[in-house]
């Protein structure tokens, strides 16, 4: 399987579109996911996806010849266009989030909540993500949600393993301590758009996970 992820890494570097092609087929769906969790926006997500790899593409010449998958390459350089599009996004979330439903054709009812959820939820997300410096949040992204192992994430954003295993650390510790809060005090704030429940929520997962 190895040799197989460095043939298309050679094939990649040197510049051959059917290759280049196949990396797209092969993770374009989880770069699209990482964007998603880390901007919260659909929109931006797609945007993002598009330019890991057209920025892929035109840096492919400093790619070594052997290291394996290509993936936490691809979601380093995805890291960085999200991070770089956050700003901005979150107060439009929130909004959104806390807006009621209006009435709508029955038919219709179940699609409208189910993006309403998905709304509230990766408000939630970004809530949670956002109690984070920039660091923990890119460890702990590429970590937890997006499956890297502690080498992939240091490969990816260009830092020694134990950095990583730093950054997590401190980025669950505070999640937990987020989750503790909303347990003492269930009732959301609303004075600046907070959904503190429903950011607990994102962050329980987080604190299951084993190092």
């Amino acid at each position: 399987m190895r040799d197989s992820e460095n043939d298309l890494r050679r094939r990649v570097r040197a510049g051959e579109r059917d290759a280049f092609a196949e990396l797209y087929e092969r993770w374009a769906g989880a770069v699209h996911q990482h964007a998603l969790w880390l901007t919260g926006d659909p929109t931006s997500a797609e945007d993002i996806m598009s330019e890991t790899f057209l920025t892929a593409w035109r840096v492919r010449e400093r790619l070594h010849e052997d290291g394996g998958s290509l993936r936490p390459w691809l979601l380093g350089i995805a890291t960085h266009k999200a991070e770089n599009a956050r700003r901005g996004l979150r107060r439009r979330l929130a909004f959104l989030a806390r807006q009621r439903q209006s009435p709508v054709v029955a038919d219709f009812a179940p699609e409208v909540a189910g993006r309403v959820d998905d709304a509230r939820r990766l408000a939630a997300v970004q809530e949670a993500l956002d109690r984070l410096r920039r660091p923990e949040r890119e460890v702990l992204t590429l970590c937890v949600w997006s499956g890297l192992d502690y080498r992939q994430t240091a490969e990816a954003l260009g830092i020694p393993v134990g950095t990583v295993r730093s950054r997590l650390s401190r980025a669950r510790a505070k999640l937990a301590r987020l989750a503790d809060e909303a347990k003492a005090n269930p009732e959301p704030r609303t004075a600046r758009g907070e959904m503190k429940g429903e950011a607990a929520l994102a962050a329980l997962p987080v604190r299951e996970e084993t190092a």
